[in-house]
């Protein structure tokens, strides 16, 4: 597969997808004192057709049901991703509140255009020891979060990746895209924005390198070994202290596609998480991973037997690249990282 990094390099290169941030973060907080958390908002104008993969032994969700491929709806108007544990999923009445009052959901009543029900799952990362136990994100933040929604949005300790950490290190949120640059889906987009709060390890203690930069190479990211010294501080660093953790993300493509193969590339796109985080899956996490096709490119079907569907070739294609942009966005939340609360970012060790 060929292919270019997006313009933004950003999920938000997808036509049709935008990203709000709501963090509550003091500028004093220590482990467990002062607000640490927040929630980011993957939002559709118009919808998008969905589907999610759920992994891992301790997930926080909402809303997933609805996008088994067997199930009635077929589309959703955003995706919350928030810390706060269970309790951040109330950030997602919110965004619903956001989409009702910008009449985005299913509408109900031919004769009263404000009458819908938005579409609106969630995921959740375990933050809380971060900060005070009791600040979480909340339906305001959620509000926020969706009203802030743009093309362009921060990285690192920011929105929900405000309280996420990567194993030892300080984790955050990350984002990256590719352009298929061949094939039958030349021209189409795949991105990814992750929330990388993984109880596994993202960093080689051997050479200090990212797992994530392995598919692309150090040199892609900028990156060295680590010297005595700065591997050393890595590997004195404490095991990570909490027993919850999570990654959660959106993958999005810009072509069209149906539930089914929506799943099919939710599914794939953990293998970036696979390449970036060791180990991943654990029972200690709840990896959640949601794909999205905005379907403003229609490809053409590719001749194939009549057993096969049309668009076979098309989505091999957008699955190896959810799986590169999926690990590129965990090396870009750890690279984009800044510390609070006594939590070393990646920089801080190794800052050549």
């Amino acid at each position: 597969m060929r292919s270019t990094v997006g313009q933004r390099n950003s999920i938000t290169d997808v036509a049709g997808v935008l990203v709000g941030q709501h963090q509550l973060l003091d500028d004093d907080v220590t482990l467990g004192a002062g607000a640490a958390t927040g929630c980011t908002v993957v939002r559709v104008p118009g919808g998008a057709t969905a589907a999610v993969d759920v992994r891992g032994g301790g997930p926080g969700t909402r809303e997933t049901d609805l996008l088994d491929p067997a199930n009635t709806v077929r589309q959703l108007n955003a995706v919350l991703l928030t810390g706060g544990s269970a309790y951040g999923l109330a950030a997602a009445d919110g965004v619903m509140r956001w989409a009702e009052e910008h009449r985005e959901g299913i509408p109900m009543d031919p004769a009263e255009p404000s009458r819908v029900v938005p579409i609106v799952p969630a995921a959740v990362i375990f933050d809380l020891p971060v900060g005070d136990w009791h600040i979480r994100p909340t339906a305001d933040a959620g509000f926020l979060a969706a009203e802030a929604a743009a093309t362009a949005f921060a990285r690192g300790t920011a929105g929900a990746g405000v309280g996420a950490r990567a194993g030892a290190l300080k984790g955050g949120i990350g984002s990256a895209s590719v352009v298929l640059a061949d094939g039958p889906g030349a021209g189409v987009t795949v991105g990814a924005v992750i929330v990388a709060n993984p109880v596994g390890s993202v960093v080689d203690p051997r050479t200090g390198l990212l797992w994530g930069a392995g598919t692309d190479g150090p040199e892609f990211f900028g990156l060295r070994p680590g010297t005595e010294a700065e591997l050393a501080a890595l590997n004195a660093l404490p095991v990570k202290g909490t027993v919850l953790n999570t990654t959660i993300g959106v993958v999005a493509t810009d072509a069209a596609l149906d539930p089914i193969s929506c799943r099919r590339l939710a599914a794939t796109a953990h293998d970036g998480l696979a390449r970036a985080i060791r180990p991943v899956h654990s029972p200690l996490d709840g990896d959640t991973l949601f794909a999205l096709s905005t379907g403003t490119i229609e490809a053409p079907p590719t001749p194939l037997p009549g057993a096969f569907p049309g668009d076979l070739l098309l989505l091999d294609q957008l699955c190896t690249a959810a799986a590169v942009v999926v690990e590129r966005a965990v090396v870009d939340a750890v690279l984009s990282a800044t510390s609070i609360a006594g939590i070393p970012a990646y920089l801080d060790l190794f800052p050549r």
